[in-house]
């Protein structure tokens, strides 16, 4: 993998998010913080950059594991920032309740609407509390492989993150001190009990990284997983739409 410097790539994020922030003259930013190490390491690098009381949380539990709720809770408690909770479990059962009679869900369409009603709950908080942007915690390794939701935690104003493969994002918050518990907590959406993004995905973060590093820089890739390199390609090309604007069709004058 590559080698970097920790220290400089923080400061150069944060004062990023500062900049983007100044250039678009916004009031704040507002972070979904699942108790996740993303989530964590987002919301601590825009605290850092244009400060606590600029900065929201919000907590969306949607049927979920209280536990991760009560780890967005003491982040928020040592960022120092305004957080808030929404439990959207009743939103989503009565949209399952009244869909169910028209259209019969399947199991991802259902998981999906759960991280599709956090980007609603987001974007109703960042508008209610004034001009804030919503902070995506998207990495380089998810959004490569098109592991989030269209219009779920896809939809984000920002991706601070976004440059960044999953094992760097865990240096980076080991260097945040983001609470430990927290950094070895097995990645997960929520999205189903006992749901992890490794057993979703099939392959380790590790080795998805190392296989995406390859890609990135051109490198040798003859001695990795055959079958691991050809699902990861597979899942780059299937995911281009969800990294792209909706295409237009456009009439051309003579």
């Amino acid at each position: 993998m590559r080698k970097l410097d920790y220290d400089q790539i923080i400061s150069e994020i944060q004062e990023w998010i500062k900049n983007y922030c100044k250039s678009f003259n916004v009031d704040g930013i507002v972070v979904g913080i699942s108790g996740g190490i993303d989530s964590a390491v987002t919301s601590t690098l825009c605290v850092n950059a244009i400060g606590k009381d600029f900065v929201i949380g919000l907590g969306l539990p949607c049927l979920s594991n209280p536990k991760d709720l009560s780890d967005a809770k003491l982040l928020g408690t040592q960022l120092g920032i305004e957080f808030i909770v929404f439990d959207l479990s009743s939103v989503y059962e009565e949209f399952i309740k009244i869909t169910t009679n028209v259209i019969e869900s399947n199991n991802l369409a259902a998981a999906n609407l759960k991280a599709r009603l956090r980007m609603v709950a987001w974007y109703f908080a960042a508008q209610s509390k004034g001009n804030y942007l919503i902070g995506g915690t998207g990495n380089r390794t998810e959004l490569a492989i098109g592991y989030f939701t269209k219009y779920g935690d896809g939809g984000v104003d920002i991706e601070p993150l976004g440059g960044l493969y999953k094992c760097e994002v865990r240096e980076i918050a080991r260097r945040l001190k983001v609470p430990e518990n927290i950094i070895k907590k097995p990645p997960s959406a929520g999205l189903w009990e006992g749901q992890t993004d490794e057993g979703e995905i099939g392959i380790k973060y590790d080795d998805i990284d190392e296989i995406l590093y390859r890609i990135d820089y051109n490198l040798d890739l003859s001695d990795l997983n055959k079958s691991e390199v050809q699902k990861v390609k597979k899942m780059m090309s299937l995911s281009q739409h969800k990294l792209k604007m909706p295409p237009t069709y456009e009439i051309y004058k003579n």
